[in-house]
């Protein structure tokens, strides 16, 4: 499920990355993916990791079924973020989203990139080349 006010994301792209994702990492259950202003994102980061600044993804690993369906977690994006990153890397906000909910994705899969020996950013890249379309300068 994907959760914004914004009308100029592209719901239906980013639930196929989400699909897809999910599917070749093995990820089962439910996910949802809020997207949220700075404000918000500070808010969120503040209450859960005591960091007092927006950040650009935090993922929520669930496990738990709800309503009798497994739910795998729940994944914030900050929007503002996602657009200055977009524009630093010289891509779409749309491809931005996409290389976040992938980050994300990998967290609610079980990938640690802060304790690995660097597998979940090889994985992270070799996924954004095959599901995000990065636009060629």
């Amino acid at each position: 499920m994907i959760i914004t006010d914004d009308k100029s994301i592209n719901r239906a792209g980013l639930r196929a990355t989400l699909n897809q994702v999910k599917k070749t990492i093995g990820l089962i259950g439910d996910v949802t993916v809020k997207i949220v202003d700075a404000k918000e994102s500070r808010l969120i980061n503040q209450r859960f990791r005591r960091i007092d600044q927006a950040t650009d993804v935090l993922s929520f690993p669930s496990g738990e079924p709800i309503n009798g369906r497994r739910y795998a977690g729940d994944i914030m994006i900050c929007m503002p973020l996602a657009v200055i990153q977009a524009r630093k890397n010289g891509h779409s906000p749309e491809c931005e989203l996409k290389q976040l909910l992938i980050h994300g994705l990998l967290h609610l899969a079980g990938y640690d990139h802060e304790n690995d020996q660097g597998e979940m950013l090889v994985l992270q890249e070799e996924l954004i080349k095959k599901y995000c379309m990065v636009e060629e300068e």
